[in-house]
């Protein structure tokens, strides 16, 4: 028994010392992903903004732009693709280029920040799963196996759909971030070290309850993160086709003109928000079936079970605003960020500051 307990505290240490190290790894990632952003705000972004927020009514897709010659030399961009917003006398406004923007070193230091992000996930997987071994049971018994596990599935999501060549390589400098922040509070103060579960816990909805709320949540995350940058694209299209109002800063628009258009973010936010809503309602209804198992009720208005029903209220409603007449585009946008904002005090409030029959997975 003395060797078993000596074998799982050194699975511990090493799954602390695989957290640690993604985590210098993806401080590496951040930085290559600010330097993508900063050497893409230069030179060939600038001189291509015409391009991607003209007000006159240009072709669309196929005109290239060529950039004024800079040392003998002249580089070409193609036009992005125009995305037409759904609703009615809206905006025609291409995708901006993304991160790189076209230039050949801002592109270096992208593939540099998605290969360092990947070598992150890598030792990020590997202490979870060496978490896993050390208690014998599913990683996210605690506050800290949560949050662990939470952060691997959303960069493993955000690395699936870049494998899938979708463009989403926009939502690698602020997934980095909150993902640092995210591990930093993890190992900080939500630490806790391997133990076993009460007897409440024991039981395959662990699994399966947890496992589609760590993978809703992950998901929502996305989505929200895409809704937040449509309301400040979607306001800076606005000052743009407004000739007469006070237009972006510099820095706004070095940084708002490479992201997709406003149409591009709320369709992207509304599409992943909607395919994950029944699993986030799989989980309300996977919790219900625990709940009786463990304490003889299927509800008993416990905080979390509050909360988490708040929180599919409000994705309800978001989905629903997107299909009526008015509340469309910003006023959706911002019932979705509040739906998420619910699923997080669904997470740290309800854990921390609120007691009940959920209070024994601690901090």
């Amino acid at each position: 028994m003395n060797i078993a307990a000596a074998a799982n505290e050194t699975l511990a240490h090493n799954s602390n010392l695989l957290v640690y190290s993604a985590m210098a790894v993806y401080t590496l990632a951040f930085i290559a992903h600010l330097s993508e952003w900063v050497f893409g705000s230069r030179s060939k972004v600038a001189r291509t903004a015409a391009a991607l927020t003209t007000r006159t009514q240009a072709p669309a897709a196929t005109v290239s732009v060529k950039a004024a010659q800079q040392g003998g030399g002249t580089a070409v961009l193609e036009r992005p693709k125009v995305i037409t917003k759904s609703a009615a006398g809206s905006r025609d406004v291409p995708d901006g280029p993304g991160a790189a923007g076209g230039t050949e070193k801002g592109d270096l230091y992208g593939r540099i920040a998605v290969s360092l992000t990947v070598l992150a996930w890598g030792l990020h997987v590997g202490g979870v799963i060496t978490r896993a071994l050390s208690v014998q049971r599913a990683p996210w018994g605690n506050m800290y196996e949560f949050s662990t596990t939470f952060a691997a599935v959303a960069v493993g999501i955000y690395l699936l759909l870049l494998t899938l060549r979708k463009n989403v390589r926009w939502i690698g400098l602020p997934l980095v971030t909150t993902v640092l922040l995210d591990l930093g509070l993890a190992v900080s103060v939500l630490y806790t070290a391997s133990d076993q579960l009460v007897p409440a816990l024991h039981s395959y909805w662990l699994w399966i309850h947890v496992s589609c709320a760590i993978l809703s949540g992950a998901v929502l995350y996305l989505g929200a993160v895409a809704t937040l940058l449509f309301l400040f694209r979607d306001r800076y299209e606005a000052k743009l086709a407004d000739p007469a109002g006070k237009q972006p800063g510099a820095f706004a628009t070095s940084v708002l003109e490479r992201l997709p258009s406003a149409a591009s973010l709320d369709k992207f936010a509304y599409r992943v928000n909607a395919t994950v809503f029944p699993l986030w309602t799989f989980t309300i209804i996977a919790g219900a079936i625990w709940a009786e198992a463990a304490w003889g009720r299927y509800w008993g208005w416990d905080p979390k079970e509050v909360w988490a029903f708040i929180t599919w209220v409000g994705y309800a409603c978001y989905l629903h605003a997107r299909s009526t007449a008015g509340w469309k585009g910003r006023k959706a946008a911002w019932l979705g960020l509040i739906a998420f904002a619910c699923y997080l005090f669904n997470y740290y409030g309800v854990n921390i500051f609120v007691t009940g029959l959920h209070s024994y997975a601690g901090v």
